[in-house]
């Protein structure tokens, strides 16, 4: 008889608690809350005469269910949480774009459709590239200057004329503000930068590329003397490659020593060494900086080890 009392004791108070829980979220928030939330709590009528339901049908069991679900999903709201790991930086958030299949199934290299010459095919590339970065494809764009396809020439002979345009007066803007003010290392650090992007792909004539490797080699200059640290071992490259391909080796080998004196531990400070001394025949200077290489603790790359083999 006592088991029985407690049963049914145990049901009326379920009872009573699914109905307080139902009526309190149903009847009572809705009448004392605001607008906002009586909008809100139309929607959750459903949920909360289902949740009554499952109350019912499971005594105890159900009512201890909700309240600690209740408690874990309110419980981190509570912590103070330590947001001093945290860094919020747009530079970190990379952005996927979906893949353009049409145009990717139909890209290929625009040196191979210029030696095909089919019209169609080489359009196509032509605008594949136009819709890609195009300043990082100028020396593919000027190859296709002297095709047969008078269309696909004039697309080109377009293209690379407004953006060697743009790139004269960005570097004009950007050499009179460093020369105005050399402690704008900001200044002449993008410079840097942005004409290597360009005169890397020897696009210019040969009195224009010089004339720039000369303004490179004054913003490098001013950096030296105003802030060496932000010299890196690929602005010190820079210079020094620019400086031998355009057969300047006085500067290209000034460059190269900055370079290995600045940064002693890079790569680059002997590939740089190898690369002057082969244009300029230096047969002596060139496997002097090759056994340096080999006894040197850095790390070397596939190209730098076949080229070690190669003069083994």
């Amino acid at each position: 008889m006592t088991d029985e009392k407690i049963f049914l004791l145990m049901i009326v108070v379920n009872f009573l608690v699914a109905a307080v829980y139902f009526l309190w979220n149903t009847v009572l928030v809705t009448t004392l809350g605001g607008k906002k939330r009586k909008e809100k709590l139309k929607d959750n009528r459903r949920t909360y005469l289902l949740r009554f339901v499952v109350m019912l049908l499971c005594p105890v069991v159900g009512p201890l269910f909700f309240f600690f679900s209740f408690l874990i999903f309110k419980l981190p709201f509570w912590m103070e949480m330590d947001l001093a790991d945290v860094v919020f930086s747009k530079e970190r958030v990379r952005i996927q774009m979906k893949a353009d299949e049409e145009r990717e199934r139909n890209v290929v290299p625009l040196e191979e459709a210029i030696s095909v010459n089919e019209k169609t095919r080489l359009r196509m590339v032509m605008m594949n590239v136009l819709k890609g970065d195009i300043q990082s494809s100028l020396s593919a764009i000027a190859q296709a200057l002297n095709v047969k396809d008078s269309e696909t020439s004039h697309y080109a002979a377009s293209v690379l004329s407004d953006e060697l345009n743009e790139f004269r007066i960005n570097v004009q803007k950007m050499y009179m503000e460093i020369q105005k003010n050399p402690d704008n290392v900001e200044c002449g650090e993008q410079m840097l930068d942005y004409m290597n992007r360009v005169l890397e792909q020897n696009i210019f004539t040969e009195i224009e590329q010089r004339r720039f490797i000369h303004m490179m080699d004054e913003t490098g200059e001013l950096l030296f003397r105003n802030s060496w640290e932000s010299l890196t071992a690929k602005r010190c490259e820079a210079v020094c490659l620019r400086s031998v391909e355009a057969k300047d080796f006085e500067r290209g080998e000034k460059w190269c020593m900055r370079l290995a004196a600045l940064h002693p531990l890079e790569l680059a400070a002997y590939t740089c060494k190898l690369k002057l001394y082969f244009t300029m025949r230096n047969r002596e200077a060139f496997f002097e900086t090759l056994e340096a290489l080999k006894k040197a603790d850095v790390v070397i790359d596939h190209e730098t080890l076949e080229l070690i083999r190669l003069f083994s």
